[in-house]
């Protein structure tokens, strides 16, 4: 065993220097003053207790270090993995109850056992199953699902409900209840929020401060807003004019957390705890593998969802919730200049020291802050034109698209994946079963073959050149046979078929015996059949079958040379 392969921290820390070290802290120092209003936020959106989000955002960074192998990662809480779990735990238990938190725990106990187990099986290809189309509807219909369910702290009032249709008719008959001073509080941060994003970069830019330098501190105005609203509760008394605020938070370094054992509760999260993993690596992959090729570095799909696994067993067995790669706080880190996962380790030391010293400070801040974090982070998330862009593109991937939008809107979000996971899969079986299949011709004067409605192309009614664009495999076996047949039956002087291989990279058992049967028919009606342009490991398989052995007739390097042998060098 390769021990650098599953610790990938002994691949980087024997070299650690000095001014990497410098580095990492900065970036930490940056990283911690977002992730703390973050984590708070996060643990709000999954309907948990404020120190949750905080404990899940020491532990798992530290582990992360350890397993992980992007660079500059930044492992915690986020949007989508929080709605997730709102949603998979709201009918089993009160949000914020004893029994809710357990579940939170659980959650991440076994998206961690998933996660690992899969790594050290190497199934990081599954995440391949959900299409960019899927994923980005999925992530576009959860951002808006996740922005009207915070509309509640912004007015102050009770809502309910895990889907659009239900939040929205909750809020409509709970807005005559709206308390003013909460009102003033959210949009005042809202609208703070969505200025410093567009106006506060150029603002500082003017005045003289480096561009990459003000794109950080643009970053990090959610803690502003934290620390300018928390004064306002605290030094107006707001709570008393009926302003929600986050409350008493348990000062102190979690302690270890043990998740329940109830097999009846592993069953009811265990579909959960699979789409909450899988959409987490998927997010987290995507984050990794874009930051670290602007260095010219890699990730391993496989050892990330090990560091991920075992980061998510840790948040899990420290009290914390599900975690995965954040994309803002990971652009964050990288433009920080971040050079090592220790950066993340230096910053579960900065959460560490705000969950011992800032927890009172922490109790008076607004929840309507917190929504207002939320709402703005979101907001980047949805992506709706890319429905348009998708549509113009391939009809099928947007009603899959399509279908994971309407889907989580209006139903919930672990039906809307679970929609464009099977539509995803459905559509590809249907796209293969049904291969493009071309008749090819020699264009005239080289070596080449081209498809014969498309280009001038030298023919021979004796012969027949059909290229197939796919691999060939149980689905569409049958589909191939009868293509061939009819193409026959269309020839009546055709005595040769030369099945052109250039894109099959795949003949299964079933594709096998499909073609022995199209063999023998076409032996029956006077045609020979003949392979060419056979890739390697393709025709390794196919040696001592008896296609070859009971074939007609033969395998040709090239297309080209089929072309000479059966018309003739200068054709018919």
């Amino acid at each position: 065993m390769n021990l650098k392969r599953y610790l990938p921290i002994l691949q980087w820390a024997p070299e650690y220097s000095r001014s990497q070290a410098s580095n990492d802290l900065i970036a930490a120092l940056i990283v911690t003053v977002m992730l703390i209003p973050q984590s708070l936020a996060y643990a709000l959106l999954a309907g948990l207790p404020a120190q949750v989000g905080l404990y899940a955002s020491i532990l798992p960074l530290v582990v992360y270090a350890l397993f992980g192998t992007s660079r500059t990662l930044s492992v915690g809480p986020v949007a989508v993995v929080s709605l997730m779990t709102a949603a998979a735990l709201a009918p089993l238990a009160e949000a914020g109850s004893a029994e809710y938190i357990a579940g939170a725990v659980l959650i991440a106990v076994m998206s961690g056992l998933m996660l690992t187990v899969m790594g050290v099986m190497k199934l990081g290809f599954l995440a391949n199953f959900l299409s960019h189309p899927v994923i980005s509807g999925f992530i576009s219909a959860s951002g808006i699902v996740i922005a009207a369910s915070q509309l509640k702290h912004l007015f102050g009032i009770q809502a309910s409900g895990h889907n659009l249709l239900d939040i929205v008719g909750s809020l409509l008959g709970s807005l005559g209840s709206t308390n003013i001073p909460t009102l003033l509080v959210g949009v005042g941060a809202l609208l703070f929020l969505f200025w410093s994003r567009r106006f506060l970069k150029p603002l500082l830019n003017k005045l003289g401060m480096a561009p990459g330098t003000a794109a950080i501190f643009t970053k990090t105005a959610p803690i502003l807003a934290v620390v300018v609203t928390a004064i306002l509760a605290w030094g107006l008394s707001l709570d008393e004019s009926g302003v929600r605020l986050v409350g008493e938070v348990p000062s102190g370094l979690p302690s270890f957390s043990m998740p329940s054992l109830d097999p009846s509760l592993w069953s009811q999260l265990a579909v959960s705890a699979l789409l909450i993993s899988v959409v987490g690596f998927v997010e987290s992959v995507s984050v990794g593998q874009t930051l670290a090729a602007k260095r010219r570095q890699r990730i391993d799909p496989d050892q990330e969802l090990i560091g991920l696994g075992t980061a998510n067993l840790s948040a899990g067995f420290s009290g914390g919730m599900p975690v995965t790669g954040g994309f803002s706080r990971s652009v964050v880190n990288f433009d920080a200049g971040a050079e090592t996962p220790a950066a993340g380790a230096y910053a579960a030391i900065g959460i560490a020291l705000a969950t011992v010293f800032l927890t009172p400070a922490i109790a008076w801040l607004p929840q309507a802050t917190l929504a207002a974090t939320i709402i703005v982070a979101v907001v980047t998330l949805i992506d709706l034109p890319a429905l348009f862009r998708i549509f113009r593109y391939s009809r099928t991937d947007f009603g899959a698209m399509l279908a994971t939008i309407v889907l989580t809107l209006v139903h919930s979000v672990e039906a809307g994946i679970i929609a464009g996971v099977a539509l995803s899969i459905g559509l590809f079986l249907y796209r293969t079963s049904r291969p493009h299949c071309a008749v090819v011709g020699r264009v005239p004067g080289t070596e080449h073959f081209r498809n014969i409605l498309r280009h001038d192309v030298e023919l021979c009614p004796k012969v027949t050149f059909l290229r197939v664009d796919e691999s060939l495999y149980f689905a569409n076996a049958r589909f191939l046979e009868e293509t061939v047949m009819d193409l026959v039956a269309q020839e009546p002087k055709l005595t040769d078929l030369v099945l052109v291989c250039t894109a099959i990279n795949l003949i299964d058992a079933s594709a096998l015996e499909s073609l022995e049967a199209m063999s023998e028919r076409l032996n029956d009606a006077g045609v020979r059949l003949h392979l060419s342009e056979v890739k390697g490991p393709v025709m390794d398989r196919l040696k001592g079958t008896e296609l070859l052995e009971h074939m007609g007739g033969r395998v040709y390097l090239s297309s080209y040379d089929a072309w000479k042998a059966l018309t003739g060098r200068d054709g018919c």
